[in-house]
């Protein structure tokens, strides 16, 4: 297995520090509003990661951390004139029923920045009395950037270069700090603002110090993987990396990867521009594992645009794969051929040929649009299958390797079984008797009634198939 590690700029084996095991830590969102479909991507990719992983051997020790205190947290509880955690709490719970929804499983933890306060004045003292950390007049905590000689090696940024021109680490009182690109770790509370009491001031954390915190006391402090969308390469992470290096005194993570932007109508994703989906808004148009075939039918570093041609494109593509499977259960059900034909050893040599295709796909790097490529194939070789003579449990083998593969992506390919009310189901069968009687005009009397109800009926040569409109 190789994963693409952000830090060195190249594919590098995956050894995990402990044989077996792997610690993984994931930036989570800041729960002010619904996740919209950018926030949505590394949920899956890194999913997608944690359970090929598994499906491995490895036991993973997923950790993806909410950020619930925050400006915007606070400036949207002021506009509603609630406290700052219904704000957070609110939509904490819309973001997981939307993981849910995604089939995103839960993490091993999803530890809260404000349940956390403790930790992070622990480390913030640490880096004062290491040196690191300095605080201002006005009780703000400062990190000594220079202070840590590989400051930059993640982002593969120069120091001189970022003071000559990049702003982006500066923030408000930088004429208190010791040195423009120096960075916030603690801040000092304003009105109507939620605060903790700390040595130096009551205030709250910097953003960058909680991720640092989480990761050493639910992960310890040398990580596998640390990943997120490859926006927080910088500053975000860093400043986790001079954070937890200097007050731990060793490496942070091994291996760091990220995602790259989804961009909408080849324009980059905005609020502000309208140029913007919520995960909610997309599932009022598709089922969301649309969404989640949508984002792994490309590399997860390489930049992905988001269009209905697209989506309706992804929808075709997830059908494929949901009809087969449909069609195997089909054979599987209202087939009797239980003997074992001698065609059929060479035939399940061909079927393990698609699963080692598929973990060597997802071995480079996790490259899942490859990986659903082998699913694809697969499709074709059961279709093909399906045309000739083989035995039930060939076919049940068949299914079930599809329904594995699938499950790795995360991608839900058994249907939810559906009962049918009694006048459905009385008129499927008053429509097989007409068409048996050829009375084709009742017969299509009646397809038209159930379309009315939301059920489109299939005529194959294994029989009348039903799906819902």
């Amino acid at each position: 297995m190789k994963i693409y590690n952000t830090l060195s700029k190249q594919k590098e084996e995956f050894i995990p520090l402990i044989p077996g095991k792997v610690s993984m830590y994931v930036c989570g969102p800041t729960v002010y509003n619904y996740i919209h479909i950018g926030n949505a991507r590394p949920m899956i990719v890194f999913d997608t990661v944690r359970r090929y992983m598994e499906y491995t051997g490895l036991d993973v020790n997923f950790v993806s951390n909410f950020t619930d205190v925050d400006d915007k947290i606070i400036k949207k509880a002021i506009e509603e004139q609630v406290d700052a955690t219904v704000i957070s709490e609110r939509f904490i719970e819309e973001c997981k029923k939307d993981m849910k929804s995604l089939n995103v499983r839960e993490a091993t933890y999803h530890p809260k920045a404000t349940e956390e306060i403790c930790g992070m004045i622990e480390m913030i003292e640490e880096l004062i009395q290491k040196g690191h950390a300095y605080r201002a007049e006005d009780g703000t905590v400062y990190f000594r950037t220079r202070s840590f000689k590989e400051y930059g090696k993640l982002s593969h940024k120069n120091l001189d270069d970022l003071q000559g021109g990049n702003r982006s680490l500066l923030v408000s009182g930088e004429n208190q700090k010791e040195d423009p690109l120096d960075f916030v770790l603690w801040k000092p509370k304003k009105d109507n603002e939620p605060y903790w009491e700390a040595p130096w001031c009551n205030g709250r954390p910097g953003w960058h110090i909680e991720c640092s915190v989480m990761s050493k006391k639910y992960l310890g402090e040398e990580i596998d993987i640390h990943a997120g969308g490859e926006d927080l390469v910088f500053p975000h992470h860093e400043n986790e990396i001079a954070q937890s290096e200097t007050a731990n005194g060793k490496p942070f993570a091994k291996y760091w990867m990220h995602n790259a932007f989804l961009n909408i109508e080849n324009k980059k994703m905005s609020k502000s521009s309208g140029n913007f989906f919520t995960v909610r808004e997309i599932a009022e148009k598709y089922n969301l594992q649309v969404l989640r075939f949508f984002m792994l039918s490309a590399h997860y570093r390489s930049q992905l645009n988001f269009s209905e041609e697209l989506m309706a494109a992804a929808k075709n593509g997830l059908d494929r794969i949901l009809n087969c499977v449909e069609s195997l259960k089909f054979q599987i059900k209202h087939t009797d051929n239980l003997a074992v034909l001698e065609q059929e050893a060479s035939l399940n040599e061909e079927l393990k040929g698609f699963e080692a295709k598929f973990c060597a796909a997802m071995d480079d790097d996790f490259n899942t649009a490859d990986a659903i490529s082998v699913i694809f194939e697969l499709v074709k070789f059961a279709n093909t299958t399906l045309n000739g003579s083989v035995s039930n449990l060939f076919l049940q083998n068949i299914l079930e390797t599809i329904v594995k593969l699938s499950d790795v992506c995360g991608l839900i390919v058994n249907r939810t079984e559906e009962i049918l009310d009694e006048e459905i189901e009385s008129l499927i069968a008053e429509r097989q008797a007409a068409r048996k009687e050829k009375n084709f005009k009742r017969s299509d009397e009646i397809r038209d009634l159930l379309l009315e109800k939301g059920i489109v009926l299939e005529d194959t040569r294994e029989g009348v198939k039903w799906k819902r409109a």
